[in-house]
Order: structure tokens, then C-alpha cells, then sequence
């Protein structure tokens, strides 16, 4: 599966991206997806992730009421809807896909992953 993210820039506090993962196969519909982002000398840390379907998603703390995720398997794309956008919110976005239909909050449960796309908000 190869996956490419896109849709990062340059924002200023309180500002909107919407950031796209587009998947190779077919089969799209029957992988959890996730999206994850990396800060300059961090680790790789949890941001959303959207079961199969669609119908569960999870989010860490930090993005819950600004960030939605969500996916259209018609398209093979997963979306990440970024509202309110804070300085701290500044890291590469990665999206990743598990060959289960259950989404996870963990990195090492994803199989699959896109070559990620910059996001920085200035304060």
C-alpha cells in the first residue's frame, strides 16, 4: 500500500488546513487509517485514527473538538479536518494504514506509511 499526504503549509494561530491521504489499493476500505505528526526532536506521537467504515474514530487529548477525521472509501483518501490550529500543533503529519478494520491509538500497530507533510502554525 502506498499512501501520500498532502495538504500542509504555513498558518497562522487559528487558522484551517485540511490535510488529504490518498491510498494505492483498492482494499482501502477494509484498513483503519491514522494520522500521526513528529516535532522537531520528538517522538512520533498519536493524532487521530477512523475505523473501516468510519463509524469509530479516536483522538488524543490535545485535538479533541478541533480535528476531525474522517474518509472517503469510494476515493481511497482519509482526511484530517485542522481547525484552531495552535503553534503547538507545528510537525510533520504522517497518515498510516493497518490491515485491520479496528482503528488503534498506537504507532507500532500501523503497517503502512505515507512520507508526511509539514504543518506550522505561527503564533
Amino acid at each position: 500500500v502506498q499512501l501520500q499526504a498532502f495538504g500542509g503549509g504555513s498558518v497562522q494561530a487559528g487558522g484551517c488546513l485540511r490535510l488529504s491521504c490518498a491510498a494505492s489499493r483498492r482494499t482501502f476500505s477494509t484498513y483503519a487509517m491514522g494520522w500521526f505528526r513528529q516535532a522537531p526532536g520528538e517522538e512520533r506521537d498519536f493524532v487521530a485514527s477512523i475505523s473501516k467504515s468510519g463509524g469509530t474514530t479516536y483522538y488524543t487529548d490535545s485535538v479533541k473538538g478541533r480535528f476531525t477525521i474522517s474518509r472517503d472509501n469510494a476515493k481511497n483518501t482519509v482526511y484530517l479536518q485542522m481547525n484552531s490550529l495552535k503553534p503547538e500543533d507545528t510537525a510533520v503529519y504522517y497518515c498510516a494504514s493497518r490491515v485491520w478494520p479496528q482503528a488503534t491509538t498506537e504507532v507500532h500497530d500501523y503497517d503502512y506509511w505515507g512520507q508526511g507533510t509539514l504543518v506550522t502554525v505561527s503564533s
